[in-house]
């Protein structure tokens, strides 16, 4: 049986990376997003901006193997202003003690498996080791299934909702909140804010 792991993304990692979040949005957004959106997610500039993020020194992004294959990732990091803010624009007492998972994925054949909940355990250690004390994500408002996940975890949403605009078309979101030590997740349904999953365990 193939050994599952989480370990820090590498710029070399870039190319699966990009590869992991072009399936998995094809997969799960296809009713959402327009097709010229998920359409630049196969082009040279979605890898090019990976490999600048990950050669930054402030980057938390953490991949999930399961033997020899990548499977899955995550970022996250300091919430910037508009992550936390109210709906009018007003800042939390401990804004400046908040971290950010802007996006975790699984390829959906890995599902099931728990990188999830692995890799999600490993950004809360980062964030920790930086000094945030909670943590917040936006999912897509129909995505019960990461919702769920997050749940398990012991995230909840906090009744703060945005609008998107994607190629044109509204993209809804909901903010959840909750702790960074988090306990493995083992099943549940997708993880991630935008971009999501809907079903990578």
């Amino acid at each position: 049986m193939a050994v599952a792991d989480v370990r820090p993304a590498v710029t070399a990692d870039a190319s699966e990376i990009t590869r992991i979040q072009r399936v998995t949005w094809q997969a799960a957004y296809a009713d959402l997003l327009p097709p010229e959106v998920l359409a630049t997610l196969d082009t040279p500039d979605a890898e090019e901006a990976w490999r600048e993020a990950l050669a930054q020194p402030t980057a938390r992004v953490f991949v999930a193997t399961e033997g020899e294959w990548t499977v899955g990732f995550c970022a996250a990091g300091p919430a910037p202003a508009e992550a936390v803010a109210s709906a009018d624009g007003a800042l939390p007492e401990d804004s400046d003690r908040v971290g950010l998972v802007s996006v975790l994925l699984v390829e959906p054949r890995w599902g099931r498996r728990g990188h999830a909940g692995r890799l999600l355990a490993a950004a809360g250690e980062a964030l920790r080791g930086e000094g945030a004390e909670r943590g917040v994500t936006w999912l897509p408002q129909s995505d019960t299934a990461s919702e769920s996940f997050y749940r398990k975890a012991g995230w909840e949403p906090d009744g703060t909702a945005r609008t998107l605009d994607a190629g044109g078309r509204p993209f809804r979101e909901v903010r959840l909140t909750g702790p960074l030590d988090i306990p493995l997740v083992e099943r549940g349904g997708g993880a991630g804010g935008v971009p999501s999953d809907a079903d990578p365990r």
